[in-house]
C-alpha cells in the first residue's frame, strides 16, 4: 500500500542528489541471495521491530517496506535523497504492508513537525550523511518522548590496521559509492547526540563492521 508520494525536495542549500550508477549497483546487491542472507537480518532489528508511526530515513531502494509489522505500525514516512534509489523505493510502496509516503530530502534536513514519530529507523544510512550530528539532531527533534531510533551501520573498525585500510579507501567510497565512509564511528556519533539512553551491539567484523543501535529519546 502507498499514499502518494510527496513533490521531490532539492535537498540541502538547492543541491541535487543523484547517483544512478552506485544506485543501480546497490539495487542489484540487495536484492541478491547474498545480499538478502546479509541484510535481511539488519531489517528485521530494525524495521520490524518499529512501532506507531515511523519515519525511515534514507531508506534508498525500499527494501525495508516489506519488514514493517502492520500489527505494530500505523504508518512509514520514508525519506531518500538520491533520485534514482526513489524509482525503486515506489515500487517497493505499492506492495508495503504498511501504507507509506515517499519524500524526497537528506537526513539533515526533515520536513516534518516536532515530535511527530513514535520510531526512527536508519538502515546502512549513516556512512554516507553529509552531516550525521545535524541528522542526529534532526531525529531528536522529530522522535517523541521516550520514541525510539533503531538503527543498523557499517562502521570504523576497532582493529587500528584495519582502520587504517578503511580511511585509505575513503576518496574512493566517497566518489563512487554515493558518498560513503567506510572509516565513520556512527556508534559515537551517536553516543554524542544526546540520547536518554543507547545500546549499541557489535556484529560483523573485518572491513565492514556492523552495529545495531537502539537509542531512546527523553520521556
Amino acid at each position: 500500500m502507498t499514499e502518494s508520494a510527496r513533490p521531490a525536495d532539492a535537498g540541502i542549500e538547492g543541491l541535487v542528489i543523484d547517483h544512478p550508477g552506485f544506485s543501480r549497483l546497490f539495487e542489484w546487491l540487495a536484492s541478491s541471495s547474498i545480499g538478502r542472507s546479509t541484510f535481511d537480518g539488519l531489517r528485521r532489528r530494525t524495521a520490524g521491530v518499529a512501532e506507531g508511526r515511523v519515519l525511515d530515513i534514507g531508506a534508498g531502494a525500499g527494501h525495508n517496506f516489506a519488514f514493517y509489522d502492520p500489527a505494530r505500525v500505523t504508518s512509514v514516512e520514508a525519506v531518500e535523497p538520491d533520485a534514482t534509489m526513489l524509482g525503486y523505493a515506489r515500487l517497493r510502496a505499492a506492495s508495503a504492508p504498511v501504507p507509506i509516503t515517499l519524500t524526497q530530502a537528506p537526513a539533515e534536513a526533515l520536513p516534518f513537525s516536532d515530535a511527530s514519530f513514535d520510531s526512527v529507523v536508519a538502515t546502512l544510512v549513516f556512512c554516507s550523511v553529509g552531516d550525521p550530528q545535524r541528522g542526529l539532531s534532526e531525529i531528536l527533534r522529530l522522535l517523541k518522548p521516550g520514541g525510539r531510533l533503531l538503527m543498523a551501520e557499517h562502521v570504523r573498525s576497532e582493529v587500528g590496521v584495519l582502520a587504517g585500510i578503511q580511511t585509505a579507501m575513503v576518496p574512493l567510497t566517497v566518489t563512487f559509492s554515493g558518498n560513503c565512509h567506510w572509516n565513520r564511528d556512527t556508534a559515537e556519533e551517536v553516543r554524542r547526540a544526546g540520547f536518554a539512553e543507547t545500546r549499541i551491539e557489535r556484529k560483523a567484523g573485518g572491513l565492514h563492521p556492523i552495529i545495531l543501535v537502539e537509542a531512546r529519546k527523553a520521556g
